[in-house]
């Protein structure tokens, strides 16, 4: 007897997780037919790939989404402004961009049904995609707020010297470079 699940029942399985996360529809939008998976040795899903390339990872913790650059921007098309987007500055754009935090002073507009801890498409001007990440307080504690962390960035737009989307360091990784310093 299997543990695992079937392609096809893991392709149904991360789209209904999809559509009860971003709504109804999007399930399929951000998960087409043709995407893999990478499983936990218990046989649970954890990574979704298409193409090649990370969309989303299931969080052990609660089941839940955690977007790749590549599942924002097919999330992005399938789900109209200003569902689950945050609206910053065009003149911070390019640093969120490298996978720095997105501040509240920085927000211009943002969904109000956007929850704190919810996985949200920083975007700035014309809805271009800059970032993906969690949202550390709701749509309108965003906009209320002129200080501290809005998005907590989790992958940027831009791409590092190697072609690979500049994701934030590791909590730790910081810790240790400012022990060098």
């Amino acid at each position: 007897m299997s543990t695992g699940y079937s392609e096809n029942s893991s392709l149904r399985r991360v789209q209904v997780i999809a559509d009860y996360q971003f709504g109804g529809g999007t399930g399929p939008g951000l998960f087409p037919e043709g995407c893999t998976f990478i499983l936990s040795t218990t046989g649970r899903i954890r990574q979704v790939l298409y193409e090649g390339a990370r969309l989303a990872t299931v969080r052990a913790s609660d089941g839940r989404l955690t977007l790749g650059i590549g599942g924002a921007q097919r999330l992005q098309a399938v789900l109209p402004a200003p569902g689950y987007r945050v609206v910053i500055r065009d003149d911070v754009a390019e640093f969120v961009a490298t996978g720095k935090n997105a501040f509240a002073k920085h927000v211009v507009a943002a969904d109000p049904g956007i929850r704190a801890g919810d996985d949200v498409l920083v975007v700035a001007g014309r809805d271009r995609l800059i970032a993906c990440g969690a949202a550390a307080v709701s749509g309108p504690e965003m906009l209320a707020f002129n200080y501290g962390v809005a998005v907590k960035v989790r992958q940027g737009s831009e791409k590092d010297a190697s072609g690979k989307y500049q994701s934030t360091p590791d909590e730790g990784d910081d810790e240790e470079a400012r022990h060098e310093c």
